[in-house]
């Protein structure tokens, strides 16, 4: 069998095995249910694989990962162009044509490199729905970082439309592209495009300091109670410690410096307080106890960021797979 007779799910499935178990096990992690069964399947069904078929299939994968690293460096025109200087034109030609269909330039990619204040002064002006257009194709750093530089009474009011938002038509993209003065060639399909949504929202939050992230809540809690709670379920925010299981706290203080511990329990409930003192060695708790009770007066803003800074980690060990963070409707069985 050569690997021009093999389909695309054996080409996967002797990837897989190449990688081997570890590896193929963090993959699994981003498939669905269906696609698992799948590659499980075809795992077990496939017969022996001779070394020269193995290292076909993983020069293949390789070639289409440089090829897609190319297109999102400069383009489509820059990546086949690298590849027809590195395999010629034929191959080059073949690569890109099946990497065309599931790498098209989003909307707005042209800015995605650009730097957010730059940014922030081309659209702070612009209507609300029109910013929340925007923000929902950036990265959430990006978006976090203009969202708390908007003036207050545009934050809460773009975050509800993004969250809101279900579809936009290839038309308006390409209208507020013009205006934005895009600089690359526009691929956009021709179906609606989805941007936007309750996740959008929770990934840009999540990315925001503390005090816009509280901010914002609050007034969505005015505008739009209903919303605001179906963001809420999907956040972790510092008083959520009080819902993590014993050893997930237990990890979580290890990356965390005392110092910070110290700070971000200073204003924190008794709830909170307890959930993580009764996860500390006794001679910890008392030290960071002693801590709280001497450092004196401290500014909100340096509690809030040392609150943040702990979510931060929360959310790193959790997308890491080190703990379990509950959302609103998870049911967790240990």
């Amino acid at each position: 069998m050569s690997n021009k007779e093999l389909n695309g799910k054996e080409k996967a499935a002797i990837l897989l095995i190449a990688l081997g178990p570890q590896k193929s096990a963090e993959i699994f992690k981003h498939l669905n249910e269906e696609e698992i069964e799948e590659l499980t399947l075809q795992i077990a069904n496939m017969r022996m694989v001779s070394p020269e078929e193995k290292q076909e299939v993983i020069e293949d994968f390789y070639q289409l990962c440089l090829a897609q690293e190319y297109i999102s460096e400069g383009g489509i025109n820059y990546a086949k162009d690298v590849l027809e200087r590195a395999l010629g034109a034929d191959k080059a030609v073949n690569i890109i044509s099946r990497l065309t269909s599931s790498l098209q330039v989003r909307p707005f990619e042209f800015v995605r490199k650009a730097d957010p204040n730059q940014l922030l002064n081309y659209i702070q002006n612009e209507h609300p729905q029109t910013i929340a257009l925007i923000l929902s194709y950036l990265s959430p750093a990006q978006s976090a970082h203009i969202l708390a530089s908007l003036p207050q009474e545009k934050q809460s009011e773009v975050t509800r439309r993004i969250a809101i938002m279900d579809s936009t038509s290839p038309e308006v993209v390409k209208e507020i592209e013009s205006v934005l003065e895009s600089k690359f060639s526009n691929i956009v399909s021709q179906d609606f495009t989805v941007a936007g949504g309750i996740q959008s929202v929770v990934d840009i939050l999540n990315s925001v300091d503390r005090g816009t992230e509280k901010y914002i809540m609050e007034e969505l809690d005015i505008k739009d109670a209903e919303l605001s709670d179906e963001i809420r379920k999907r956040m972790f925010v510092f008083e959520d410690i009080v819902g993590l299981d014993n050893r997930s706290i237990q990890r979580i203080i290890r990356e965390v410096d005392n110092s910070q511990w110290a700070i971000a329990l200073k204003s924190a409930s008794e709830e909170v307080k307890e959930t993580v003192f009764v996860n500390m060695s006794k001679r910890l708790a008392e030290m960071i106890k002693e801590d709280i009770e001497f450092m004196g007066p401290i500014r909100l803003k340096d509690i809030e960021e040392a609150q943040q800074n702990i979510v931060n980690i929360i959310r790193r060990l959790e997308e890491e797979g080190e703990i379990i963070t509950p959302r609103g409707g998870d049911e967790i069985i240990v």
